[in-house]
């Protein structure tokens, strides 16, 4: 890949969304976006590079998407997510300098992505993560000594739970004061209360800046 920015982000998107009965990448989301859409977006706002790691079943059935992402796809999503991570790994430069790693259905506002990104550079973490009532949430951001630890990764020793709970103690954490960091729409349920409270959000912060 050939762009000056050197902050990448894999966002998984080749789960079958069985629990949610639809695929979620191309559900609807915030500002006439669908939850993919709006997922790319904001991290490109961010200076992130996302490269969206699709299966073979919904890689053609996806809308039109930023020109500046990366697609790639996941040939055996059936081994689990950390195949994805995987995958999307290979697309990964040396080089890095901070790498995120989110599922398409933890959607997150800009902020959460600048303000994680101000604190990983600034303590020159390893692991970076955003907190909500000392909850940890998504995205985690990576520093390139945690590559070797990411591309060794297995379903069979958790994947990256694992490496969250080798480097537990060194993980720096982000409070956030709102729990959109914790969001996770895994079923019709939980995407209906989050849409609504994100638009809310939204709303909210519309009124403030006129």
């Amino acid at each position: 890949m050939t762009n000056y920015k050197k902050n990448f982000t894999i966002i998984l998107a080749a789960g079958k969304s069985t629990r949610m009965g639809a695929c979620k990448t191309s559900i609807p989301w915030y500002n006439n976006q669908t939850l993919l859409q709006y997922q790319v977006t904001e991290f490109l706002k961010a200076d992130f590079i996302p490269i969206v790691v699709l299966s073979p079943k919904n890689a053609a059935s996806q809308p039109n998407l930023p020109s500046e992402i990366q697609i790639i796809i996941n040939p055996n999503p059936e081994f689990g997510k950390t195949s994805s991570i995987l995958t999307g790994l290979t697309q990964i430069p040396q080089d890095f300098t901070a790498l995120a790693i989110s599922a398409v259905d933890q959607p997150r506002p800009r902020e959460v992505y600048q303000k994680l990104h101000y604190f990983h550079l600034l303590n020159k973490a390893l692991i970076t993560a955003p907190t909500y009532s000392d909850r940890i949430g998504h995205p985690l951001l990576f520093s390139p000594e945690m590559l070797p630890y990411l591309n060794s990764i297995s379903e069979a020793t958790q994947g990256l739970r694992q490496i969250v709970k080798e480097f537990h103690s060194k993980i720096q954490k982000v409070e956030f004061d709102h729990p959109i960091v914790l969001a996770d729409l895994n079923t019709p349920e939980h995407y209906q209360t989050w849409f609504k409270s994100t638009l809310l959000r939204f709303s909210a912060k519309a009124q403030q800046r006129t």
